[in-house]
């Protein structure tokens, strides 16, 4: 019920005010007198909900298994450097060209996807190359850390030589944005994230093993080594994907699986897994719908309201709770 209300939520509310019952008759497939009001439910305000969807569940699905894979509460999705990785893909290509020579890129929406899709996939293959030489799991989220500072400094480096025009551009690119798919390119999102989502439920089991140690996965006769690759590789199809479609979202992935662990008060992956899925979409519908300022022309940067709404929430129920369950 929460989420057909926040789903609901998201979908009536924006800077043009439809009628309920229009919204309605819309999304039913029935007649309407205003073409306008269909175009804009239609073509932006469903796409940007399901967004929103796939974006929250994505996220908090990958910080849930990041999470249990180094066994520590501050682990997120884009501890590994993907983020960065991808934040590094699009910095090239909106400032690159004006530090080396005053080129502008061309900054379609599919160019930033695969841009950012880049960056990811070669902080990825770093991350695997290094997981083949390091054993300890402590190692390699530290590693990953350093991949993310070297991309991050990579990008100020850029940013201090860009054009502003160019240095705008990225900005308002790393602000978030759920509504910037068409219906062609959200099909291919919901394609990539459907895989992440079952390849996580196959691991379930492995999840729950991991939470006892890897000495007890490797006592029960567990290939740990393809276990880390799998989970890496499930993180990375997640949580790039967002980026690369969405842009960097900050705190969904960190808070919710603390926020689902207290509610639910388990830490089996069986009942984690569909619920964080669920409760991060909820999130981020509230989220986005909170960014969009009913009535207002302009609206804010998801990625601000992200944090503003979650980090006083978990804060609250952490200090009520007093107890993390994990």
């Amino acid at each position: 019920m929460l989420f057909l209300g926040a789903l609901t939520l998201n979908v009536s509310l924006g800077s043009v005010h439809i009628p309920f019952e229009n919204i309605l008759s819309i999304l039913s497939g029935g007649a309407t007198d205003n073409p306008t009001q269909e175009y804009i439910i239609t073509q932006y305000r469903l796409p940007k909900a399901l967004t929103a969807i796939l974006v929250g569940a994505a996220l908090s699905l990958s910080g849930l298994i990041m999470q249990t894979f180094f066994r520590n509460p501050l682990a997120g999705p884009f501890v590994l450097g993907i983020s960065s990785g991808a934040s590094l893909g699009v910095a090239l290509l909106l400032l690159g060209g004006s530090v080396i020579g005053g080129i502008s890129a061309v900054t379609s929406g599919a160019s930033l996807a695969i841009a950012a899709s880049t960056g990811s996939f070669l902080v990825l293959l770093s991350i695997m190359v290094v997981a083949t030489r390091v054993r300890d799991t402590m190692a390699l989220l530290i590693i990953g850390l350093m991949f993310g500072s070297i991309t991050s400094a990579t990008v100020s480096v850029l940013s201090y030589f860009a054009r502003m025009e160019s240095l705008q551009q990225y900005i308002f690119w790393s602000f978030g944005s759920m509504g910037d798919l068409s219906w062609e390119e959200l099909r291919i999102f919901i394609i990539i994230i459907s895989i992440g989502i079952i390849m996580s439920i196959i691991a379930i089991k492995s999840l729950n093993t991991l939470l006892l140690g890897e000495n007890y996965a490797k006592s029960l006769g567990m290939n740990v080594t393809r276990i880390r690759y799998a989970l890496i590789f499930i993180t990375s199809i997640l949580a790039g994907s967002v980026t690369a479609f969405a842009g960097p979202i900050a705190f969904i992935g960190l808070a919710v699986p603390h926020l689902t662990r207290q509610v639910f008060r388990t830490p089996n992956h069986r009942i984690l897994v569909p619920a964080v899925l669920l409760c991060g979409a909820i999130l981020m519908l509230i989220c986005d719908t909170l960014a969009q300022l009913p009535g207002y022309a302009f609206s804010l940067p998801v990625n601000a309201i992200t944090s503003i709404v979650g980090a006083p929430v978990v804060i609250w129920l952490l200090v009520r709770k007093k107890r993390m369950m994990f």
